[in-house]
């Protein structure tokens, strides 16, 4: 029988007295991912053909078009987006940053390095 891979985790912080914190990797994908759909004139997240076929079984995956890189106590960011047509992308995409940034920063005590994003696609209203 096949072993399930284990889960990427990272010590946020170690404390004597409490215990310790540890964040799965996942779960700051996940937390880049909502931060990033929030944003006006972001359509959603890319995350290629497997995702599309998640995506189209009903099932909600807050990760996907997220990927992460933790190295200590900073990571970095890189993100596939589908913006809506009209909206600026350069815009767009510093807000983005900046969200993700943000959010990851305040949820998980983390350093934000750089946040990357490729623009995947754009829809318009026919695309709808």
């Amino acid at each position: 029988m096949e072993q399930a891979e284990e889960r990427k985790t990272h010590l946020v912080y170690e404390k004597d007295e409490n215990g310790e914190v540890i964040i799965a990797d996942e779960v700051v994908a996940i937390i880049a991912g909502i931060a990033a759909t929030e944003v006006e004139g972001v359509d959603s997240m890319s995350g290629g053909w497997s995702g599309a076929i998640i995506s189209r079984m009903g099932i909600r995956d807050l990760s996907r078009g997220v990927k992460i890189e933790i190295d200590g106590e900073s990571v970095s960011v890189a993100l596939n987006l589908t913006v809506k047509y009209g909206y600026p992308i350069p815009k767009v995409s510093e807000k983005v940053q900046e969200k993700v940034s943000r959010a990851i920063e305040n949820m998980t005590g983390l350093s934000v390095k750089n946040v990357d994003i490729r623009i995947a696609g754009l829809v318009t209203e026919d695309n709808d």
